[in-house]
């Protein structure tokens, strides 16, 4: 540990850290013993010289330490195998039965820059930080140990790898890369063509709520936004609907989902429309002056995705959320229920709901919350890090 590069911060910056925050900032830097090799495993120490944990640097990022532990431990294999075998316990105990799931949530299993999950037999990995891209073969022998996958892929194509100087990049980090990736989620069979999809393929995020929300489907009429590969459509027509609309706006996605509908014997109940979800609510709530728009539907399902990746643009989100949710409820029958999301960090619960409350004022309507949503729990929160949180969802139930 001795042989490490010294990272010393500044007074004041110490509490976050000890709190259990592992991004330590360009500007929270009081200085270096030394300059280390970008991705090198540094120790970091407060002001008065007291020891505060260990971690990769990067002098190309905002974010110019990733800290992994308040422990002086070598960031080795036996490492990572220590924290891969934590957060498998974590998902077999309260995500038990699953075999699609995320295996590492980066910062909320404290791997700061490394997602790992599991498709079946197939491990897709994501590194959104140098020091983990650099140690991505040792982190794929150590998924071959634990979970002995068929295949490990990387799918390291997110935008935000410039911000740590790297270069996208997809490809085969062991075993024979498959055509496509699968899904089981809660008893359903989902296939995601080739390199599509969104993530690292599917929304595990939302496997609990899928479920959940398809019991709200019985003996109803179900109109589901943003539906990409169908998975709260074929939830909802194996819960009993009489009928399913799925709306999305990707031609691969509305074919992937009719597959799926097929795969799993649901075919005659599920039609889906390939369409921009703002076009296609404005089109069906667009009544003439003496008309009146009629509601079609028991349960309205909205899951867009994210409106917003900064606070600077939150103002533009929330305009977009209020939009969809003020016309689909003008599609909602009275005793109906929307079920609705926000996978936006910077859009707080609160937040959400008051533009949700804002479009059903601004339509006359009142709604009964029914139900909170949050992301499923291979997808943990940690408090001390509020970034871990982004998934917020509720249900409303129509009261007039």
């Amino acid at each position: 540990m001795d042989t490490l590069a010294t990272v010393f911060i500044k007074p004041g910056e110490a509490d976050r850290i000890l709190a259990g925050h592992p991004w330590l900032y360009e500007g929270s830097i009081l200085r270096l013993t030394r300059t280390p090799n970008d991705g090198d495993a540094v120790q970091v120490k407060d002001h008065r010289q007291r020891f505060l944990g260990v971690g990769f640097f990067n002098s190309k990022s905002r974010i110019r330490v990733r800290l992994l532990s308040q422990e002086r431990e070598e960031l080795d294999r036996a490492f990572f195998v220590r924290r891969i075998s934590a957060a498998l316990k974590h998902r077999r105990r309260h995500l038990s039965g699953a075999t699609s799931f995320r295996v590492v949530n980066s910062e909320a299993d404290l791997l700061s820059g490394l997602i790992v999950d599991l498709y079946e037999d197939v491990a897709v990995v994501q590194t959104s930080s140098l020091g983990m891209d650099q140690r991505k073969k040792q982190i794929a022998s150590v998924l071959q140990e634990l979970l002995s996958p068929k295949a490990i892929i990387e799918r390291n194509d997110m935008a935000s790898r410039r911000f740590e100087g790297l270069d996208e990049a997809q490809g085969v980090l062991a075993g024979v890369a498959p055509e496509g990736l699968t899904a089981r989620l809660n008893g359903l069979k989902f296939h995601i063509p080739g390199a599509g999809g969104h993530k690292t393929g599917m929304y595990l995020d939302q496997q609990d709520n899928y479920e959940a929300v398809g019991r709200w489907a019985k003996d109803g009429t179900v109109l589901d936004c943003f539906s990409f590969l169908g998975g709260f459509a074929l939830h909802a027509a194996r819960a009993g609907a009489k009928s399913v609309l799925g709306i999305d706006q990707s031609a691969e996605a509305i074919a992937a989902a009719t597959a799926n509908a097929a795969a799993n014997g649901l075919t005659g109940k599920i039609q889906f429309e390939e369409g921009n979800v703002f076009d296609w609510l404005k089109t069906n709530t667009t009544a003439a002056p003496s008309e009146k728009v009629v509601p079609k539907f028991d349960l309205i399902i909205l899951d867009p995705p994210s409106f917003t990746r900064s606070r600077a643009a939150v103002g533009d989100a929330l305009r977009g959320y209020k939009e969809i949710h003020l016309r689909a409820l003008k599609l909602l029958r009275p005793g109906g229920v929307l079920a609705t999301f926000c996978c936006s960090h910077h859009v707080d619960g609160r937040l959400f709901e008051d533009v949700i409350l804002s479009a059903a004022y601004d339509c006359r309507k009142i709604l009964r919350r029914v139900a909170n949503y949050s992301q499923s729990p291979d997808h943990p929160v940690l408090p001390s890090i509020p970034e871990t949180e982004y998934l917020k969802g509720y249900a409303y139930e129509m009261v007039g």
